[in-house]
């Protein structure tokens, strides 16, 4: 595996490579968890949303930066991150590896290039978040494994 700075042709397939990634979170878990309205308010249009955030992801000028890993000739996987140097904080922003990569290690390389960046670039902590549900399980265990602490943290929605 291959671990690379993005760069402006990889664009295209990760904003697919997120999309493919969330859809079952939104389509299959959140979308009939909390119905049809509060699923359109907050993320009807999460493909969109997705679009125009990874677009912003690399702006080095902002310490904010993406990553790219290569396996088989193909992208596995991606993590973005930012770096708060002021503050000496870093955050991943987005961790997504392809269905074929999972649980080959992909995103334990990818969190642990990112975190060795932001080492690089002055942070001393790093926040990385992901959902309390049961799709994104397998990305708190991988947080676990790398050292992170989880703190609880709960959201309502409810329609008016």
């Amino acid at each position: 595996m291959l671990i690379r700075a993005f760069d402006q042709h990889d664009l295209a397939p990760l904003t697919a490579l997120t999309i493919d990634t969330c859809r079952p979170f939104y389509e299959d878990s959140f979308r009939p968890l909390v119905g049809e309205t509060v699923f359109a308010v907050q993320h009807g249009n999460w493909r969109d949303d997705y679009r125009r955030q990874v677009a912003a992801l690399h702006e080095p000028e902002r310490h904010a930066y993406v990553a790219v890993a290569e396996a088989e000739d193909a992208i596995a996987g991606y993590v973005a991150w930012s770096v708060e140097p002021d503050r000496g904080k870093g955050e991943v922003t987005i961790l997504a590896v392809s269905t074929r990569h999972r649980r080959h290690r992909v995103g334990t390389a990818l969190c642990e290039h990112a975190f060795a960046q932001m080492r690089a670039l002055g942070a001393e902590v790093v926040e990385i978040g992901t959902g309390g549900d049961r799709f994104h399980a397998p990305a708190r265990a991988l947080y676990e494994a790398l050292g992170c602490t989880p703190v609880p943290l709960t959201v309502y929605f409810r329609e008016l």
